[in-house]
């Protein structure tokens, strides 16, 4: 076993938590893989009430956490009080300023997560409290920004050392087996945050054509863009992008941004007939550039087992037989 803060913290057995994918991580996946030992988080993301109604129903009495947007949170800031009448393990925010929720997520006894793609934002979220922060890579599937996680991950955990040392780090982007999970705790995490390779896991709620799609691809595939948050009428903070697999849409799109805006509407029609048919040349997949190294679509257990398995083997010495 690989015992951190992060397992201590949460009374997990793994230092590896399920990233709290939009309309991919619903309760099955997330209580498999706390039930595996690490800690899963269903994706609340756009504040569907009866969705994550529904997934905390599917999670059945299994300890899993929720995470959501947080600009949009902001637009229904009630819900976050529903959710958290129902004691999740953690609540996880990315993607704004944490600070107007933080207190009553502390008032609850619910640890904070946020996830962060700057420095800057890791100030931020340790000023408002926040128990664990996940700084997160560009690499990572989905919404982020444009730091790498092997830059990131040091330097806030150099700055964390230094003004906040007890909250806990945990890295994202790019980490989809035993090497990113040992190579984010050399790094200075407390564990990790996996999305893509729990994104292609049997549990996952992702269209199997989409998951197909990735499996064929490699991380060249994949492009960061807004087509796909224009296509869907999401209006995203200006610093962020997304991380999906290139398809006709973006090679059509990206680089035509007010052709883009004037065919908005039919745009959006075609999208989401392929979104809804699970198609990946009508409708963005969204995965990282950990694509290339998904190869097949397993249980969640099975996943988390084989990643920890070859860490530890990799943290006890075993990465030298590799330059003998």
């Amino acid at each position: 076993m690989i015992e951190t803060r992060l397992t201590d913290r949460f009374g997990i057995d793994h230092p590896v938590l399920c990233a709290p994918m939009a309309l991919a991580t619903g309760g099955r996946l997330a209580a498999a893989v706390s039930r595996a030992g690490g800690l899963g988080l269903i994706g609340g993301a756009y504040c569907d009430a009866d969705w994550i109604a529904r997934e905390f129903g599917a999670a059945g009495n299994t300890a899993v956490g929720c995470g959501f947007i947080t600009w949009r949170l902001a637009e229904t800031p009630d819900l976050l009080d529903d959710v958290l009448a129902r004691k999740p393990a953690a609540i996880f925010l990315s993607f704004g300023d944490p600070t107007s929720f933080a207190p009553r997520i502390r008032a609850a006894g619910i640890p904070l997560i946020c996830q962060v793609q700057t420095l800057a934002d890791a100030r931020l979220a340790a000023g408002a409290g926040a128990d664990v922060i996940v700084a997160q890579g560009a690499e990572a599937g989905g919404h982020g920004e444009k730091r790498a996680t092997l830059t990131l991950v040091p330097e806030v955990a150099d700055w964390l050392a230094a003004n906040a040392p007890e909250t806990l780090l945990v890295a994202a982007g790019g980490i989809a087996d035993g090497r990113g999970l040992a190579a984010a705790l050399m790094l200075g995490a407390d564990g990790v945050l996996v999305g893509s390779r729990f994104w292609a896991s049997a549990e996952s709620l992702a269209a199997p054509g989409m998951t197909e799609a990735a499996i064929a691809a490699s991380g060249d595939d994949t492009i960061r863009s807004t087509v796909m948050d224009v296509a869907r009428g999401l209006t995203w903070p200006g610093r962020f992008t997304a991380r999906v697999l290139k398809n006709p849409v973006t090679e059509r799109w990206h680089d035509d941004p007010e052709g883009l805006a004037a065919h908005a509407d039919a745009i959006a029609a075609d999208w989401k007939k392929g979104w809804d048919a699970g198609d990946p040349a009508r409708a963005n997949t969204f995965v990282g550039e950990a694509a290339g190294l998904i190869h097949d679509r397993p249980p969640a257990a099975d996943i988390l087992t084989a990643m920890v398995t070859k860490a530890e083997a990799l943290l006890a010495g075993g990465w030298k037989r590799r330059v003998q």
